[in-house]
């Protein structure tokens, strides 16, 4: 939590200081000039965790990207400068015995832990849009094709299930697999770029690549150690590797010093924190605002 009012100050004191750069702008920009709209974003939704194909943040499975949608309002305030809220609904998964091969020796550990999840994020977030090319004019003399970039901060709610040995999926954050009461509110850091592109007078339609900081390692449920689940639920042992040593096909897990099952304390995860990527398509409508042409006396 301390990182991520670290990262926010950080950020929200970027965002001040941009904004008294334009201040003198906005002297000449008047609020006539000034426009909302709503739109509706259609993505692919990816994460950047333990149960990557990898250890490294490039790795990447492309038959673990899953839908996400989304509905924003953006509020242009000067020339370079608007505002988005937006929700967005969108689910990540991501299965150890399909990204890492027992016949890899870097991947046999992973391979052998054998951890599913799949995690529905549900997001709030606020950020500041800065486009590289301004337009001092009102919306009807906007550019045809404007890149940009974004920053902000974002509020989600994820809930980790995996598939059990019975083929049900069940709550992870309940069953406690690391020892570890972690919450499913969570802060994030969205920032990214995209470029908007004017289809008529009242329509833009974007396409933006977008990456998520979190503050939390368990997005896959997978962090840190393994925990002693002696006495825990037969799913908690399953997911929490203490029965864990027979995996599919075939091998069994005979290094790990205990039989059918990884000791407590064994190394389960990175213990570095999770991210998400949020990339694709929106398409955004202008609200018409009232132009009034100035008055000449």
């Amino acid at each position: 939590m301390t990182k991520f009012f670290t990262y926010s100050t950080a950020l929200l004191a970027g965002i001040a200081l941009l904004g008294s750069t334009q201040h003198a702008e906005a002297q000449q920009f008047s609020k006539r000039k000034q426009y909302t709209t709503i739109g509706v974003s259609l993505n692919a939704m990816n994460y950047f965790g333990d149960l990557n194909p990898a250890t490294n943040f490039a790795s990447f499975h492309a038959g673990d990207t899953r839908p996400n949608i989304g509905l924003n309002i953006t509020h242009r305030f000067f020339p370079r400068i608007s505002g988005r809220f937006a929700v967005a609904y969108g689910r990540i998964t991501a299965e150890d015995n399909k990204n890492a091969k027992p016949d890899d020796a870097n991947a046999i550990y992973r391979y052998t832990r054998n951890m599913n999840f799949r995690n529905d994020i549900y997001e709030a977030s606020a950020v500041v849009i800065v486009d590289l090319i301004e337009n001092r004019n009102n919306y009807l003399k906007r550019p045809d094709f404007v890149p940009y970039v974004f920053g902000g901060v974002a509020g989600f709610h994820h809930s980790p299930e995996g598939k059990n040995q019975n083929g049900t999926y069940v709550d992870l954050q309940a069953l406690k697999t690391e020892g570890v009461d972690y919450s499913k509110f969570q802060f994030s850091i969205p920032f990214g770029g995209g470029v908007r592109y004017r289809i008529n007078r009242n329509l833009d339609a974007s396409f933006e690549i977008g990456f998520r900081k979190t503050f939390t390692g368990y997005l896959d449920d997978v962090s840190s150690n393994y925990a002693n689940l002696s006495g825990a639920s037969a799913d908690a042992q399953y997911f929490g590797g203490y029965n864990g040593g027979v995996i599919p096909g075939g091998i069994t897990n005979t290094t790990t010093g205990r039989a059918g099952g990884f000791l407590p304390g064994a190394k389960r995860g990175q213990g570095k924190t999770d991210w998400y990527t949020v990339t694709g398509f929106s398409l955004n409508y202008i609200l018409n605002p009232k132009i009034k042409n100035p008055k000449f006396r």
